[in-house]
């Protein structure tokens, strides 16, 4: 299909993009186009403004910031999964981006675009909730930082406002932590009827401190607070892992579709869970 009829503006700095974004009632941002171009072809949404911020190269790119790596909101998962310093640092979101869909829409899509989007079967929103990041939002009025917590709010909704831009990510590094995402798919490069991202810190055969994030198991990523309690202490064998990981699918409120029923979900949360935090913890 063909999209409706927008005006387009192909911004060269930040705060260009937001000038545009100021001057329309109805305006959409892209970058990589990997979402957001399906939807518009369909028809599901059809803005009368576009506004363009590929071509803004500050915020591209990967660079530390004492106990935090920063990466651009137009980081495409490529640079993702090959950058050196988020593989040694935040090995989790390399793991996850991995995942992402096949190689084209890896070397086209972004990290801050696939978060904004806020697909809740999106790979990289779990991946940055396990992960403790933080979502820097440019507006009118300055800059704000939003953690990954609290970013998330609904089925395709976020905290960006709508004259606002991402961008750029914060992540605390985890250096020396395992990593690891478990993903289940009916069919290859499709999205996860559910995933797991999990991230942990191992020493002796014992399990430090886990953090566990689960993808399409309601209308945002969530973190499974239960199982990284019991995760604690805990031996990094399939016996020590198997009680905390029964405990992934509490709070959790999964759909259920032609892919699986909530409770088929539910199941496949604790087996991946399982599989994610011992792959991380190297057992």
């Amino acid at each position: 299909m063909i999209p409706a009829r927008f005006d387009y503006v192909a911004a060269a700095s930040v705060e260009e993009a937001l000038q545009a974004l100021s001057q329309s009632d109805d305006a959409k941002i892209i970058a990589g186009g990997q979402s957001l171009l399906p939807v518009l072809r369909l028809r599901l949404n059809a803005p009368e403004l576009l506004v363009d911020i590929g071509r803004i190269d500050s915020l591209r790119g990967v660079r530390e910031d004492g106990d935090a790596l920063v990466i651009g909101a137009l980081t495409t998962h490529s640079d993702i999964v090959t950058d050196d310093l988020v593989r040694r640092h935040a090995l989790l979101l390399s793991k996850a981006a991995a995942e992402v869909a096949d190689n084209q829409i890896r070397h086209r899509g972004t990290f801050g675009g696939s978060c904004a989007h806020a697909d809740p079967a999106g790979d990289m929103g779990s991946a940055a909730l396990a992960m403790d990041a933080e979502f820097v939002i440019a507006g009118a009025g300055g800059t704000r930082t939003v953690p990954a917590a609290d970013f998330f709010v609904d089925l395709f909704e976020t905290a960006l406002g709508e004259d606002e831009i991402l961008t750029e990510i914060r992540v605390p590094k985890k250096t020396g932590w395992g990593a690891h995402y478990e993903k289940f798919v009916r069919v290859a490069h499709q999205w996860p009827i559910v995933a797991v991202a999990a991230t942990v810190n191992a020493s002796g055969g014992t399990i430090n401190e886990a953090k566990v994030a689960l993808t399409n198991m309601g209308s945002t990523p969530l973190r499974a607070s239960a199982t990284e309690a019991a995760l604690s202490g805990a031996t990094a064998t399939e016996d020590g892992v198997r009680a905390a990981a029964d405990q992934a699918g509490e709070g959790t409120n999964p759909p259920s579709d032609l892919n699986g029923a909530a409770d088929y979900r539910r199941h496949l949360a604790t087996v991946l869970t399982r599989r994610a935090v011992l792959a991380a913890a190297g057992a």
